[in-house]
């Protein structure tokens, strides 16, 4: 702001200006003139100057409000987030209680499972320890019915659904003397894979019948008639 020099007050001597031939009193108009003007720019400078800081000011302040209004805009999409966050994470509470208690369930249906399997696993050994029991108990009795009848029969694993029959006391003179046969079950019926004596009309009728029995006899049957034919 400019500053005013004061004018000093002239001395003004009436009786002298009197006494003058032309009297005139200087009252210094144009000193006046430029300290009037000065003050007025100076009031003029102020007065911009002033009103420049109250642009500044109000610039100032409306930006002190926006920000203010994305500082609010933040806090409430931090708060949404924040809320979106909370509920996303009660559902994922929700559904990690939900899996806990199927897994819970699921355990639970697994002991009750094994417990049964443990049962049946003890009662199938129960069972075979038995069964084994019996089938040393018919291996014998087997046996014995076996050298009774004299009528061997065994299973051919390696081969595959077949089974040897041996018997022998078909000849009265050589009472050991053996006859065999190897019977095979097919899909379409039975087979008659080797057989001493040869017996194909009596596979016929066994596989018409399908009475293995009745067609063991008619061999052991055939065996003798062909022991009486050739006068053994």
């Amino acid at each position: 702001m400019t500053t005013l020099n004061h004018l000093p007050l002239p001395q003004i001597i009436l009786a002298s200006v009197l006494a003058e031939p032309n009297p005139h009193i200087d009252l210094r108009i144009q000193a006046y003139e430029n300290s009037a003007r000065n003050f007025f720019n100076a009031i003029s400078s102020y007065k911009n100057h002033a009103i420049a800081t109250i642009a500044d000011l109000e610039a100032e302040t409306n930006q002190c409000k926006v920000r203010e209004i994305g500082l609010v805009a933040d806090l409430e999409r931090e708060k949404e987030e924040r809320k979106d966050g909370e509920l996303s994470d009660a559902a994922f509470r929700r559904q990690l209680s939900v899996l806990r208690e199927k897994a819970a369930s699921i355990d639970a249906e697994i002991e009750h499972y094994r417990a049964i399997v443990g049962n049946l696993c003890r009662e199938r050994d129960t069972e075979r320890s038995t069964l084994a029991t019996h089938a040393a108990q018919v291996s014998i009795e087997l046996e014995a019915c076996q050298k009774h009848a004299a009528l061997f029969v065994e299973g051919m694993t390696m081969e595959g659904n077949q089974l040897l029959f041996r018997f022998t006391h078909v000849q009265q003179m050589n009472p050991a003397r053996e006859f065999s046969f190897v019977l095979q079950a097919t899909e379409t019926g039975y087979r008659v894979k080797t057989s001493s004596p040869a017996v194909p009309l009596l596979v016929e009728a066994l596989n018409s019948s399908r009475d293995v029995h009745k067609f063991i006899k008619s061999i052991m049957r055939a065996a003798h008639q062909e022991l009486a034919t050739i006068g053994g």
